[in-house]
C-alpha cells in the first residue's frame, strides 16, 4: 500500500516552493545514500527542476548484473500554474506518482526487500509553468521543450518505460483509476501486454482497462498533429518499449484543474508501478514479444520514421 507515500509526494509537491532540490533533499533524508541528480533547465518561459533517481537492485545493471532495468517517468507540463492556479494542478499526476513510487521502492530496500532488477525514476517539477489552449479542455505546458524533456527524462539504461501522465482531458478515456496503453516500440503500435494486463487485474482487483493511441499520438510534439496528451513523448526518443500509464476521471478535466489528484486512484497507479518494476527485474514481466517484433520489422520494414518529425527526414 502507498497511501503514505503518495500523501507525502503530494505534500511535497504542492507548494509554490516545490523545487527539485527539495525533493532530493527529502529522499536523501530517507536513504542518505540515494543515487538521486537535480538539473535546473531554464527556457524562455521560466525554469523547471528535473530530477533522476537510481534504485539499484541486487542483480543490476548498475552493479554489474544481469537483470533489467525499468524506467519509469512521471510525465507533466508542470505541478503548479501559479499565479494563474493556486495549488497542485491536475497535470501533476505523474510526478505524484514518480515520487511516491522512488519513497516505496526506497523503504522496501532499507527494509530487506531487494528487486533485481535497477529501477530509474525520472521526472520534473515545476510549480508556476505556463498553460496551453487545447482541445476540449486548456492543458498545462512546460517551460521548457519537448526535445529537452526526453533528453533529460528518458535514460539509455531503462530497457522498458512507463510513462506515467493525468489523462483527464479526453472524451476517450471515461473512468476513475488508471488506464495503460498498447506497447509503443520504433514508431510500432502493439498489442497490450498481457503481463501488463495480469499485473493491472491484480492490482486494481477489477477488469484491466486500457485506453486507445493513434499513429499521431506516437509522433514528436511539434509536427502540428493532435496529440492525446505527452504520455508516450519518451517513445520518440528510445528504442526501448514504452507503455502509458494514464491517470484517469471519468469526467473531463483540464490539466490546469485544481483539487483533482484523487489519491487511491494515484495510490493504485504507483502501486501498479511498483509492482512492475518488482516482476520486470526478475524476468516475469514482458512489456512486448521479441520474436513477433522481429517479424513484424521483418515483413513491414522500420516504422522509426514516425519518431521523428517527418518531412524529407
Amino acid at each position: 500500500m502507498l497511501l503514505k507515500e503518495i500523501i507525502k509526494a503530494f505534500e511535497l509537491l504542492d507548494d509554490p516552493r516545490a523545487s527539485g532540490e527539495r525533493a532530493a533533499s527529502k529522499v536523501r533524508e530517507i536513504d542518505p545514500q540515494a543515487e538521486v541528480e537535480v538539473r535546473t533547465v531554464r527556457g524562455d518561459r521560466g525554469s523547471t527542476d528535473f530530477i533522476k533517481l537510481v534504485i539499484p537492485g541486487s542483480n543490476g545493471r548498475s552493479k554489474g548484473g544481469g537483470a533489467p532495468t525499468l524506467g519509469i517517468i512521471g510525465r507533466l507540463g508542470g505541478v503548479g500554474a501559479r499565479p494563474e492556479c493556486i495549488g497542485a494542478v491536475s497535470d501533476a499526476d505523474g510526478a505524484i506518482v514518480a515520487i511516491a513510487t522512488v519513497l516505496k521502492l526506497i523503504d522496501m530496500r532499507q527494509k530487506g526487500d531487494l528487486l533485481k532488477g535497477d529501477v530509474i525514476i525520472a521526472t520534473h517539477i515545476c510549480p508556476n509553468a505556463p498553460t496551453a489552449p487545447h482541445d476540449p479542455v486548456p492543458f498545462m505546458d512546460s517551460p521548457v521543450d519537448m526535445e529537452t524533456m526526453n533528453r533529460l527524462e528518458v535514460d539509455e539504461g531503462m530497457e522498458a518505460i512507463l510513462s506515467v501522465d493525468a489523462t483527464k482531458g479526453n472524451e476517450v478515456i471515461n473512468y476513475n483509476g488508471f488506464a495503460i496503453s498498447p506497447t509503443v516500440k520504433e514508431g510500432y503500435i502493439l498489442k497490450v501486454s498481457n503481463d501488463l494486463l495480469r499485473i493491472m487485474r491484480l492490482v486494481t482487483g477489477r477488469a484491466p482497462v486500457t485506453f486507445p493511441i493513434a499513429a499521431q499520438d506516437i509522433t514528436p510534439y511539434g509536427n502540428g498533429l493532435h496529440h492525446i496528451n505527452s504520455i508516450m513523448q519518451p517513445s520518440t526518443a528510445t528504442d526501448s518499449p514504452v507503455v502509458g500509464v494514464a491517470a484517469t476521471s471519468g469526467q473531463l478535466i483540464p490539466g490546469t484543474g485544481t483539487g483533482v489528484n484523487y489519491p487511491l486512484e494515484l495510490e493504485s497507479a504507483a502501486r501498479f508501478c511498483t509492482e512492475v518494476a518488482k516482476e520486470f527485474g526478475q524476468g516475469s514481466c514482458r512489456l512486448y514479444d521479441e520474436e513477433e517484433f522481429r517479424r513484424i520489422v521483418e515483413l513491414y520494414g522500420s516504422m522509426k520514421r514516425l519518431q521523428t518529425l517527418g518531412g524529407d527526414v
